[in-house]
């Protein structure tokens, strides 16, 4: 993980972070929560996709550096068991503190921890592109190839391990529902062009296993 740890030094650097000690440390402590064992697919596995997708795509958001933090600790937080968005709303926090601490800027704080907000519920506003290319790529598995999204689904499921069965496919339901809602799955032009319908026929072959 040693990779990890120095994107994360250099990323934080890059945002004013003060460099030292405090800032390895602080990047290990996120790893050992996305390593937490209750995960099965908000793991490691899915940070390095979401940060290789904001790299690869960089020239397209305002603040590059900002949607990179707000990839590190977007599900920093993580318990299957809370309501609603308290998972989103505690990674944001969670992040406001760390980076607070590490001495970067306020306002790059407050742009932090509002993109991890978005996360809850993938609605971005027409040119926020910071917010775009975060939900866009943290949406990304959505339009993987069918072998690939059926593992992402069943790590979604065994995260729900604790979830009778009918509960599950009722709350599943619920939330690919919401997702094929949205206007666009994705919205920064290069990136919608490729994964809209893939997506979409993912979701709908999930949705009709369901019911």
């Amino acid at each position: 993980m040693t990779e990890l740890i120095d994107r994360w030094v250099a990323t934080a650097l890059t945002a004013g972070a003060a460099d030292g000690p405090a800032l390895t440390a602080a990047g290990a402590g996120l790893l050992a929560r996305w390593r937490e064992p209750h995960r099965h697919y908000h793991t490691t596995h899915h940070l390095r996709a979401v940060l290789d997708l904001v790299d690869r795509h960089a020239d397209l958001a305002d603040r590059p550096e900002r949607v990179a933090l707000a990839a590190w600790t977007h599900d920093a937080v993580y318990d299957p068991r809370a309501a609603a968005d308290a998972n989103e709303r505690a990674s944001a926090q969670l992040a406001g503190t760390l980076l607070t601490g590490l001495g970067v800027p306020a306002a790059t704080v407050a742009g932090v921890r509002r993109l991890v907000l978005l996360t809850a519920g993938h609605r971005v506003t027409p040119g926020d592109r910071d917010g775009a290319l975060l939900c866009d790529a943290d949406l990304a598995v959505l339009a993987t190839p069918p072998e690939v999204y059926d593992g992402y689904a069943a790590a979604i499921r065994a995260e729900y391990a604790h979830v009778p069965e009918a509960d599950f496919r009722t709350g599943r339901a619920r939330v690919l529902d919401g997702l094929l809602a949205l206007p666009a799955l994705f919205r920064l032009p290069p990136l919608a062009a490729r994964w809209e319908a893939p997506a979409r026929a993912n979701l709908r072959r999930e949705l009709a296993a369901l019911r």
